[in-house]
């Protein structure tokens, strides 16, 4: 388990600005619901510049990733990347698949200072990707930028979002991971917010196979998990299965959605990393923030409770003290499993999620079957959640 170099409740690992909604595509999952223009309450360029000093917190100072909708519809995009570049703040964004990411821009981007930029692939085919994004095309564009990027110099991390619609397809997804290349694939369970409400739901179990398959996958490709919490848990349970030598399916009750992704991962027969990507602990509120497009500032981007606004209040006072984020670091107040389980510490479940299907902040999270203390092997993890 990764953990910051710093104390979570003074500064946070990484700063989520979403620099407009306008965006293109329609993507059946968009947190944003966004929107064909860039709305007028955005903040501006020298607002932004002086109400999101990220470099404020100290150092080392967080990633600020700038996110949308698109944030190419931003024309002074460029100069933001400059200056906070220029302030020694680590820079990535995080373009949408449309007509504006073109080798031009990318260049620029890396001209101005940022040093990666992550891209969606939701299906190793234009018929899967174009299908949930709303817009044909967006496939080929997606592929032709990551090679470019890659060419000219930035970092590509991969985000997909896994739904009913692209769960078989995951091992493919892998395999052009592993032959593009990039510094992560993330794997994203879907918050039930915005368009992704109407999106057919996964279950519990189907999520431990999905887990267990990423636990996998990053064997071969650097993986991680965005919104599933609980992937620290299945690292810290398989680590002392490797080590007793045991099957994780039978142990673990696995079931056929693992066995068949697992099946479609070994016939892939690629060779295998040499060392794993530890998950990194960090929580909404805890390690994360996220500044909106008019300057609201969220302990998560799938939580509609803001601690208040940058055109008020420093980012680093919302971060460190309104009440909002204190509780979100503080395990001892979640309910149900989550409040009892041996892994609160470390996992907690997704916040956003659990209010987004309870309607409680600090609900048990929905997609995780575990029972707290059932692990057969708690000697040997106690160690590991010591750390």
């Amino acid at each position: 388990m990764r953990t910051p170099r710093h104390d979570a409740a003074d500064r946070p690992f990484i700063v989520i600005w979403e620099a407009t909604r306008a965006c293109p595509l329609a993507c059946l999952h968009c947190r944003a619901e966004s929107i064909a223009r860039r709305d007028p309450r955005e903040l501006g360029t020298a607002e932004a510049l002086d109400l999101l000093a990220v470099d404020a917190f100290g150092a080392p100072c967080p990633l600020f990733v700038i996110t949308g909708g698109d944030p190419f519809q931003r024309p002074d995009l460029m100069e933001l990347v400059e200056r906070f570049s220029a302030r020694g703040v680590p820079v990535a964004v995080s373009p949408s698949g449309t007509p504006t990411l073109t080798p031009e821009n990318l260049r620029r981007l890396y001209d101005a200072g940022a040093h990666a930029i992550s891209l969606s692939l939701d299906g190793s085919s234009a018929q899967i990707h174009d299908a949930f994004r709303g817009v044909p095309g967006v496939y080929d564009q997606t592929l032709a930028a990551w090679r470019t990027a890659r060419q000219i110099g930035l970092k590509v991390q991969i985000n997909t979002t896994v739904t009913g619609h692209n769960l078989t397809d995951l091992p493919n997804i892998v395999r052009l991971v592993h032959e593009y290349g990039a510094i992560v694939w993330s794997a994203f369970l879907l918050v039930p917010t915005g368009r992704g409400r109407a999106l057919e739901q996964l279950d519990a179990a189907d999520v431990e196979d999905v887990l267990n398959f990423v636990y996998d996958a990053g064997k071969l490709v650097p993986s991680k998990t965005t919104e599933a919490h609980h992937y620290r848990r299945v690292t810290l349970q398989r680590l002392v299965l490797e080590q007793r030598g045991e099957d994780p399916a039978g142990v673990l009750g696995l079931g056929p959605l693992y066995q068949k992704l697992r099946a479609g991962l070994d016939a892939l027969a690629l060779p295998p990393r040499r060392t794993r990507r530890p998950p990194m602990q960090i929580n909404a509120g805890s390690g994360f923030v996220f500044v909106s497009h008019t300057g609201e500032v969220f302990p998560s981007g799938f939580l509609p409770f803001a601690a208040g606004n940058v055109r008020e209040r420093p980012l680093t006072e919302l971060y460190r003290d309104t009440p909002l984020f204190r509780r979100m670091r503080e395990p001892a107040s979640l309910k149900g499993r989550c409040g009892a389980c041996e892994f609160r510490q470390v996992c907690g479940g997704s916040r956003s999620r659990a209010y987004g299907m309870t309607g409680d902040l600090l609900a048990e999270e929905p997609w995780c079957s575990y029972r707290p203390g059932s692990f057969p092997y708690q000697e040997q993890l106690a160690p590991l959640l010591a750390r």
